[in-house]
């Protein structure tokens, strides 16, 4: 029988979901990476869920590094509307403001042992994400960040031959990051150059440098070092933390609804806890994999490396909270945190620690 009722309302919804469909924003990311590295495959998981929790009326498309602009104008391109987002590690931009290093890669733990776990404390219960929303402005760029990846902390690196001292390391031309963790290098005598993680392995191939740190046994043997360099150091102190970010266009994140950025901040938090799951496995994989079918060798990093490498860092962190008010008062944040969380956190990783390094060695 002909309900004109039911017609009715089959046709407001059929226009509803119309409406619907045509207000979906697609929010184009372009990378600093290429499309197979671990960091992109887990911003994939981060715009599934975003997708599914707006159901569908926010949509990410992951683009791969160099596809619109250069991996140096990621943030550029963000903040001039060029790209709708960008992802990258914030000290990336330490060239526009130095605070944006103690976000993406604050050295040596800050100064204060802040490791992965304890630094996400700090920035989502000790004030850090206010300051984190504030360092936008402070740069001077039209962008929303959010905080997706908190690794660490990283190997110390690769080497064509054991190290048994910082002189051993001093001969060698050294990929290391950009910002004040490679200056820090610099500082205590070693030839650090930067460059992308997709130029390390051809710099290595064709001698224009000696040795190389990217992150993780995981990334590391996706890039393929270990077809290069054979003596692997996992106790580093350069990047004890680092943080991989998405940006998004203001006006483009302005442009949303309340659920939508809500369902961004939701999908964010849900990655800063997924990234850190994800990777414990994954190294743990390709550590076994790299020792027992590539021919890695496993070294202990020299001792006098982080007597030197602290001392620089700590330099480095004074120097710039004299230079830059706004980097004081992150600083200062993180060691107002630090005075009362790491105490704790570093005494009751100890036992842990032990435990693991115990059974670990029993496995050799």
């Amino acid at each position: 029988m002909f309900n004109l009722k039911t017609v009715a309302v089959g046709v407001t919804a059929l226009a509803l979901t119309a409406s619907a469909a045509l207000a979906q924003t697609v929010i184009r990311v372009q990378s600093v990476i290429p499309a197979q590295a671990d960091e992109v495959h887990m911003l994939q998981e981060f715009a599934n869920d975003v997708e599914a929790l707006t159901g569908g009326s926010v949509k990410f498309e992951i683009l791969p590094a160099g596809a619109v602009v250069g991996v140096r104008e990621t943030l550029d391109a963000v903040d001039s509307g060029l790209i709708e987002g960008g992802f990258a590690w914030t000290h990336y931009w330490g060239g526009k403001h130095p605070a944006a290093n103690l976000f993406g890669a604050p050295i040596a733990g800050a100064g204060v042992g802040l490791d992965n776990i304890a630094f996400l404390s700090w920035f989502q219960y000790g004030g850090g994400k206010e300051l984190y929303d504030r360092l936008w402005d402070e740069m001077g760029v039209n962008v929303k960040g959010f905080m997706l990846q908190p690794v660490g902390p990283e190997a110390l690196g690769w080497f064509p031959e054991p190290i048994a001292s910082m002189d051993d390391f001093r001969k060698l031309r050294f990929r290391a990051p950009p910002g004040m963790v490679g200056k820090a290098y610099s500082d205590i005598g070693v030839a650090a150059v930067a460059m992308g993680g997709g130029d390390i392995l051809p710099a290595l191939e064709k001698g224009t440098i000696d040795a190389a740190e990217w992150c993780c046994p995981k990334p590391d043997s996706v890039f393929g070092f270990q077809k290069v360099l054979k003596h692997y150091y996992l106790q580093g102190l350069h990047q004890v933390v680092v943080n991989a970010d998405l940006y998004i266009n203001g006006d483009v994140y302005d442009g949303l609804t309340d659920g939508e950025k809500k369902a961004l901040e939701v999908a964010a938090n849900a990655s800063l806890s997924k990234a850190m799951s994800y990777r414990i496995f994954e190294n743990g994989k390709a550590l076994k994999d790299l020792t027992e079918n590539h021919g890695v060798q496993l070294h202990d990093t020299p001792t006098d490396y982080f007597s030197e490498y602290m001392n620089a860092a700590q330099a480095s962190l004074e120097a710039a909270a004299a230079d830059n008010a706004f980097f004081a008062e992150v600083w200062q944040s993180q060691k107002d945190f630090a005075e009362i969380a790491v105490p704790f956190w570093a005494g009751a990783q100890t036992s842990n620690a032990n435990l693991g390094k115990a059974f670990a060695d029993s496995l050799k």
